[in-house]
């Protein structure tokens, strides 16, 4: 059984894309989704947890990733989640990963123009990194770059008053 999950969040790292060897393109990225409540009392929206996820896209998607998601950027999510257990000589945790089945801008916070891309060909691939191995640089072109408003980095955008209840939790 899949359990799928949509998320909106912040981009928290700049996402990594790299190609393998057999031409599986790969683009990851940290997303942070905070929770926020509003509460009477203060009548103010305050902060709750932040749930960290890696998020992961491949093919298509992933080059459509690396082109237009940047560091900051508020984004929506929808994928497969999987959560791990793992450990190592020193430490055991749990990972939280979400397979991408698209990602898009939260137009919430600003506006986006979309551009149809295609496939990137082999020998753009090859271009991009003339081994032909994994990659952690970005391929040229324009192809698929879609361009939103600036974000501030490190700032929060602001809560808007839907002027729900206080149980009420959004992230953002």
């Amino acid at each position: 059984m899949t359990d799928t999950i949509a998320l909106t969040g912040i981009v928290a790292t700049t996402p990594r894309h790299l190609v393998t060897s057999s031409g599986l393109a790969i683009t990851s990225f940290r997303l942070a989704c905070r929770q926020r409540r509003y509460d009477r009392v203060k009548n103010a929206w305050v902060d709750a947890d932040t749930n960290w996820y890696t998020v992961s896209s491949f093919r298509q998607l992933a080059h459509n990733v690396e082109r237009s998601v940047h560091k900051g950027e508020p984004v929506l999510v929808t994928g497969r989640l999987r959560i791990r257990d793992w450990e190592n000589e020193d430490r055991t945790g749990t990972s939280v990963e979400v397979e991408a089945d698209a990602v898009g801008h939260n137009l919430t916070w600003g506006t986006t123009a979309l551009m149809r891309s295609t496939a990137p060909s082999a020998a753009e691939q090859r271009d991009a990194d003339p081994a032909g191995g994994a990659t952690g640089g970005t391929a040229s072109g324009t192809a698929g770059e879609a361009t939103a408003a600036p974000a501030e980095p490190d700032a929060a955008p602001a809560e808007p008053d839907t002027g729900q209840g206080e149980s009420e939790t959004r992230s953002a």
